[in-house]
This record gives structure tokens, sequence and C-alpha cells, in this order.
């Protein structure tokens, strides 16, 4: 008898576990502050659960707190079509964001941005315009501090492929 009822337990088990549900996604953060000091670069964690391939997605970086320019959108970091599109930027951040380069295949849409000023302080929206499911987008709060001596960012390995080394713009850097 015990074995038939360790059975139920298991089958019962099963059928009530949640699972993810196929073509059904999210864009997630730690939903803690990353905290900078002046010059610092930064990692702006966004990431798709479960894993989705986001090479030939959109994926969009703006600031929902910023004004916006009067003719439309102005983001912070836009990859569309597989590659950046630097004339939609706004001007503050051309050449100081990227993605990591691996890290679009398995769902890592984390922002670097680099050389940080007091200005960029703020909110930071990540969104999937085409992403199925019902949390396209994420905000991450960035704090720029002139006493931070460290910049605080998540543990997560956001490149499961660069084991211990930096990827940057496409370039593998060891890491120190």
């Amino acid at each position: 008898m015990p074995a038939t009822l360790s059975f139920c337990f298991l089958l019962f088990a099963l059928i009530f576990t949640p699972a993810p549900v196929k073509g059904h996604y999210q864009v997630t953060s730690s939903g803690q502050p990353v905290v900078a000091a002046p010059g610092d670069d930064v990692i702006l964690q966004c990431l798709v659960e479960p894993q989705l391939d986001m090479v030939d997605m959109t994926v969009e970086w703006s600031r929902p707190d910023a004004k916006r320019r009067p003719k439309g959108m102005e983001y912070v970091h836009l990859y569309r079509d597989n590659r950046e599109v630097e004339d939609m930027k706004s001007s503050s951040y051309h050449n100081r964001t990227a993605l990591f380069a691996g890290g679009l295949r398995h769902g890592n849409i984390s922002l670097i941005v680099t050389n940080v000023t007091t200005a960029d302080e703020g909110e930071y929206k990540c969104f999937i315009p085409k992403l199925q499911g019902n949390t396209k987008s994420s905000i991450v709060r960035l704090v720029v501090a002139q006493n931070s001596s460290k910049t605080i960012t998540s543990e997560t390995q956001l490149d499961p492929e660069a084991k211990g080394q930096n990827v940057l713009n496409g370039e593998t850097k060891p890491s120190s």
C-alpha cells in the first residue's frame, strides 16, 4: 500500500506543478537598483524567461522618466534587424551602450552603459514589442552616487558561453 500511496502522490505532484507554457515568455530584472560612481561601467540586467533566442527580435531600451523629443521616441539603445540602430538613439548614449554579443541567443537583453554620469541616473525600460507573453518589459533603476566606490550589480551570469570572460560589442576580453 505505501508504494501505491507514493505513486499517487508523485502523480498528483506532476499534474499540479506549474510549468512554463510554451510560447509564453516574460521580461525580468532583479528589481534591485544598480549603484555606480561617475565614470563606472554598469550592466542593467534584463532577461527573457524561459530562455529564448532574441537575435532576430527587436530590443528597445528607453528612459521612461526622461523627456521625449517632439518627433517621437528617443532610445538609449535600439536593436532591430540584427543590428544596433544608431539614428534613433539619444545623442548622450552614442558609443556608450551595448548588448552582450553572445547573450541574445540565451535571452540576455542586459544593457552595458559605459562611463556613467549623474545625468544617467534614473529608470531604464527594457522592452520586447513582439514577445509572446504577458510581461514584455521591465524597469531597472540606476543610481549614480558621487561617494559610491564600487558598482553594485547582480551576481547572475549574463553570458553562459563567456565562462570567465567579458563580452562587449562582439569582442571577448579576459575577466580581471
